[in-house]
């Protein structure tokens, strides 16, 4: 029994073998007037016997026999140009090898292929538009009615894509560029400007609309964001721009709209050939690989393709699950996950000597501040002042290249030992810098949307259980940039740092907390009456707002906008030494930690609540 696609190869080739004899024998006509003379019939006759499988031949070679009519595309009328243009060339030298007594007229071979193309191209796209009619055009009426925000590439790809699914109804385009208005995109129309989303909303009845404008900056997609808001319709998006862009994305995987895309910014622009001289074809470790930011980074490096990539984790659970996940997404690269602690100088110095990393990301620290501030603040000391300092001692003993240290806003005039203990391992990296082969670099930032342990996975799970959402204080604001973005940052940074410097990511303008606890609500299908916020009070060591440099601190610019070095303060060897004979004490209790830390930073001002 014959496939399918042998019955469907079998015949594309009569089809074109009929369209090169119509081709062939519709070019001696219209040359004569359809008077054609009796012997010129007999020559037409003749030459049919071997032109036709010679293009039928040259037809094959091009592969034009591997698509489906039903997809035809540009690069499909392309390939059919050239194997006609081919095809025609050789007819006028085959006649010259053969010698024949024939005379062919110059201009059958100038008709012929343009006949055989308007033949061959012409069936081709009557098919494809035949099929999408009989299988979509009838359904479209009982589709959900959808407006698309956007009139660019994007939002043509998509309506190409709605247009195949009969749960939409693509009723029109809105786009701010006045010149598109009325134009016909992919047979819908351009109704007009984003200002006009309310009126054009009534008058189709429209519940959903997609925005798809991935080019655009954030401002306009927020803005974007907030007319649906204004209109009451839920707002859809693209998952991402090359996915759109590459024919990845499908109706299925549009989002609703997250925080995300209300606080995101623009994209981060990468020197990505120095990132592959950094990266690609090297040993990369990263600490605390199975964190939020560890994580990410090691995401991203994977896409420059090290030759290597060390996951040192101290959470087994979690570093199981980037394990699976890198196999999934990443089968050609090559990792090593490792269990470990980075106070454990043993541990950390036999990786080393096992791997020789090139480049190390110290992303290990507790970041908790509430936590940290009581019961443990000794550990918060031991981990994230020794732990660096173990790694840092370690990567220079193993002649590590670059070093990157993952910082926080919160080190800055510190209020609490978390932000203290960052502080002092920013410190410890910048004392070992004179005497380290190893360049050592710092990039401090705030908060990561949805990062462990962060506010908003906190007030999705509150909002699930029905309320209320807490916040600590009504005029608390913070910084926040995607997870991605300060993963892409921390690359950059790590490139251009010489080694001392501390970096500071632009984290934007602050953000209110209640504010975000309220767009969650919203977000979530629920009024801020259905979805109470109460005011709990601030937690041990929380400060009302961050600050990303210190009083005595300014900046100098790079060559990259989203990056500035802070001219801090400074640590010296012989503080370096007075340290470690600090930390490697027996434990202490959280009282004389903080009266420690007020000596070894006369910025870090704790809170008197917790003195006594």
């Amino acid at each position: 029994m014959l496939r399918k696609s042998n019955v469907r190869t079998a015949l594309a080739v009569a089809h074109d073998a009929a369209a090169a004899v119509l081709a062939w024998t519709l070019a001696y006509l219209l040359r004569f007037n359809f008077e054609m003379p009796a012997h010129f019939a007999v020559e037409m006759q003749h030459t049919l016997l071997w032109v036709v499988p010679l293009q039928v031949a040259v037809f094959w070679k091009f592969g034009l026999y591997r698509g489906i009519w039903r997809y035809a595309s540009l690069n499909d009328l392309r390939r059919i140009l050239l194997a006609v243009m081919l095809a025609a060339s050789s007819i006028p030298m085959v006649l010259w090898m053969l010698r024949s007594n024939f005379v062919v007229p110059r201009s059958v071979l100038l008709l012929n292929p343009v006949l055989l193309l308007a033949f061959m191209c012409g069936s081709r796209l009557l098919y494809r538009m035949w099929k999408e009619t009989r299988f979509h055009g009838s359904m479209k009426l009982s589709g959900e009615p959808v407006l698309i925000l956007g009139a660019g590439e994007a939002a043509i790809t998509l309506s190409k894509d709605l247009a195949k699914n009969p749960n939409w109804q693509l009723v029109g385009f809105l786009d701010d560029d006045g010149s598109k208005k009325n134009y016909i995109l992919n047979g819908v129309k351009v109704l007009g400007c984003l200002d006009e989303l309310d009126q054009w909303v009534m008058h189709f009845g429209i519940e959903r609309v997609i925005i798809a404008m991935p080019s655009s900056s954030h401002k306009q997609r927020q803005r974007a964001i907030k007319l649906c808001t204004a209109a009451k319709v839920e707002a859809l998006t693209v998952p991402s721009f090359d996915d759109l862009m590459s024919g990845k994305v499908a109706v299925s995987q549009l989002r609703a709209i997250e925080l995300d895309d209300l606080l995101g910014r623009d994209p981060v622009v990468l020197d990505t050939a120095g990132l592959q001289g950094l990266i690609a074809g090297h040993v990369v470790m990263v600490t605390g690989a199975g964190g939020s930011i560890g994580s990410e980074l090691c995401r991203q490096i994977a896409k420059f393709l090290p030759s290597k990539l060390v996951l040192f984790e101290q959470s087994e659970f979690a570093i199981y699950t980037l394990e699976q996940e890198l196999q999934q997404t990443y089968p050609l690269l090559n990792f090593v996950c490792l269990v470990g602690d980075v106070r454990d100088a043993a541990r950390v110095d036999e990786v080393m000597q096992l791997h020789h990393p090139a480049v190390l990301f110290h992303a290990a620290a507790y970041k908790h501040v509430p936590m940290m501030e009581t019961h443990n603040a000794w550990q918060s000391i031991q981990n994230n002042v020794r732990g660096t300092w173990t790694v840092a001692r370690a990567a220079q003993q193993h002649k590590v290249a670059k070093f990157v240290m993952i910082s926080t806003d919160k080190a800055v005039n510190p209020t609490n030992v978390m932000g203290a203990s960052k502080r002092l391992a920013e410190m410890v990296c910048q004392a070992v810098q004179p005497s380290a082969e190893t360049r050592f670099v710092i990039v401090r930032f705030g908060n990561v949307l949805g990062s462990t342990g962060s506010v908003i996975p906190k007030f999705r799970a509150q909002i699930a259980q029905g309320g209320p959402i807490t916040v600590t204080h009504p005029d608390i604001t913070r910084y926040f940039m995607s997870i991605p973005e300060a993963a892409q940052l921390v690359l950059q940074a790590g490139l251009m740092g010489l080694g001392g410097e501390i970096f500071v990511l632009d984290m934007g303008e602050s953000v209110k907390i209640v504010d975000l606890a309220k767009e969650l609500i919203r977000l979530s299908g629920f009024t801020e009456e259905e979805i109470k916020i109460e005011f709990s009070g601030l937690r041990p060591g929380e400060k009302l707002y961050e600050e990303l440099l210190a009083d005595n601190e300014h900046t100098l610019i790079t060559p990259h906008p989203k990056l500035r070095i802070a001219q801090a303060r400074k640590a010296d060897a012989v503080w370096l030494a007075s340290l470690l004979e600090w930390i490697e004490v027996a434990p202490q209790p959280d009282i004389e930690v903080r009266k420690a830390l007020e000596v070894w930073l006369p910025e870090y001002q704790p809170n008197p609540k917790y003195q006594d």
